[in-house]
């Protein structure tokens, strides 16, 4: 069987594909460090909107 495992964290987006047979097949993160520096701090709303653009590109 294989798994899709969909992560997000306040700060994070992360997908992986995980086979019961194989084990871990692929696996990629995005994290928005840079983009929440300059605000001294994670900004809810930016952090909404950045994973809603980058889950797509993910998978």
């Amino acid at each position: 069987m294989k798994v899709l495992g969909i992560e997000t964290s306040c700060d994070e987006t992360g997908v992986a594909i995980y086979d019961t047979d194989t084990g871990l097949r692929a696996h990629c993160l995005h994290s928005q460090i840079d983009l929440h520096a300059a605000y001294g701090g994670v900004v809810p709303e930016l952090a909404s909107r950045d994973h809603i653009r980058r889950l797509p590109l993910l998978l």
